[in-house]
């Protein structure tokens, strides 16, 4: 499952995430070396993505990553498309930073960071989407405030992805698909709806332990128009 975000966009102590820290493995530890040249620290004030991913001209910010390996083949997939992977679960990023160091991926920069806070550094217009997948569905109706998909998200997910880009979003929890489609369809600069599952998609290990226990996953794909 994924590990998202909370920031100042959301009311002061609401959080997206749980922070899950979890045990390191020497794997994991390697790759935080081997890959340290795939990481960049959050800055204080804007992330200059043209510095941290020269080069490219669409970049595709990935929110809570898990272990890494959906990011990892989409960027052998799209090699021509950079990849800005941010997560908080630090096994995590010691996963995809091993990916990143012995594929090797140099389309992919990795941040250890709230997301929301990330997509407030950047500069408007920046990204050619956002792909989250499998985020904590928080099912408890006193928790739907922490839910990432809601207005305030919206719009400044709507600020920071340019015209006709894209926001790709899976979850295995039916409820919160609807939930989902409701926040996109009361907010005038997202178009689009739930779509039939993609082949390109990598299916996660969060995602087939889900399908081993009968649950379905649900694929919805937004496109931001212009106002």
């Amino acid at each position: 499952m994924s590990s998202e975000t909370s920031s100042s966009v959301l009311p002061p102590g609401i959080r997206t995430f749980k922070p899950r820290r979890g045990r390191v493995t020497q794997r994991q530890e390697a790759g935080m070396l081997d890959g340290r040249d795939y990481f960049i620290e959050q800055p204080t004030g804007p992330l200059n993505l043209n510095s941290a991913l020269p080069g490219y001209d669409d970049i595709v910010m990935d929110i809570g990553f898990g272990t890494g390996e959906a990011t990892a083949q989409m960027a052998l997939d799209e090699p021509r498309m950079a990849i800005l992977a941010v997560d908080v679960h630090t096994p995590g990023i010691g996963d995809l930073l091993h990916r990143c160091a012995h594929t090797p991926l140099p389309n992919v920069r990795v941040m250890s960071a709230d997301a929301l806070e990330v997509l407030t550094s950047l500069p408007e217009d920046s990204l050619a989407g956002v792909r989250t997948y499998f985020p904590d569905p928080w099912p408890k109706a006193r928790h739907h405030k922490r839910r990432l998909v809601q207005q305030p998200v919206l719009d400044l997910m709507a600020s920071r992805v340019r015209a006709a880009g894209f926001w790709h979003l899976a979850t295995d929890w039916a409820e919160y698909a609807d939930a989902m489609q409701v926040e996109f369809d009361a907010h005038p600069m997202w178009a689009g709806g739930v779509i039939t599952r993609p082949d390109w998609r990598p299916k996660t290990r969060y995602e087939r332990n889900g399908l081993s226990q009968g649950r379905e996953p649900i694929d919805l794909m937004y496109t931001r128009v212009s106002p």
